[in-house]
């Protein structure tokens, strides 16, 4: 008895294992299509327009902060580490931002996202020398004021993110959910 409800046991487990294995399979081939979905979307379709009118209001925004900050260094004077930081990053960003509002107002009138290496790279740089610009300037300002804008910076970034994600990977594959 007990050899045969050892094997019972044993078939039991492998079985287990099995639709395990399956439903795992099943589990990664359902994220590789999203995933792809996804990828696709964002180079054309709707969300390659959302993603270009995103960019858009990014970059502007972006110019428009730095152009505030900026001018009240211009009359300082002599500007502290934190000032210099922040003049020099924006130095970086401002004249990048405005060449991706450029590059922005093409895909616009394209409606699609470009798949340039140097116009990602540009935006990487652009960003990053924003953010640095920004929170050197609340720095200077107030050392705290710094940290708490990278913090939330950070939490903004992850909230856009999860949401954008939750909105995405709900969407039906095919155009109207028609199969």
């Amino acid at each position: 008895m007990s050899d045969d409800s050892a094997e019972e046991d044993t078939r039991a487990a492998d079985e287990a294992r099995r639709r395990a294995l399956e439903a795992a399979a099943s589990a990664k081939q359902q994220a590789e299509a999203q995933a792809e979905r996804a990828k696709a979307n964002t180079l054309s379709g709707e969300g390659g327009e959302e993603s270009v009118r995103q960019s858009g209001l990014i970059h502007g925004g972006l110019i428009a902060i730095a152009v505030v900050m900026v001018q009240g260094f211009l009359e300082a004077p002599s500007p502290d580490a934190s000032a210099r930081i922040s003049v020099i990053a924006f130095s970086v960003a401002i004249p990048l931002l405005a060449a991706l509002v450029m590059v922005n107002r093409q895909e616009t009138f394209r409606r699609r996202r470009t798949p340039s290496l140097s116009v990602t790279m540009a935006q990487v740089l652009a960003q990053g020398a924003a953010l640095v610009g920004l929170v050197a300037g609340f720095w200077h300002i107030y050392w705290i004021a710094g940290v708490v804008f990278l913090v939330s910076g950070f939490v903004g970034l992850f909230v856009h993110s999860a949401g954008w994600w939750r909105l995405e990977r709900n969407q039906d594959p095919t155009p109207g959910g028609q199969p």
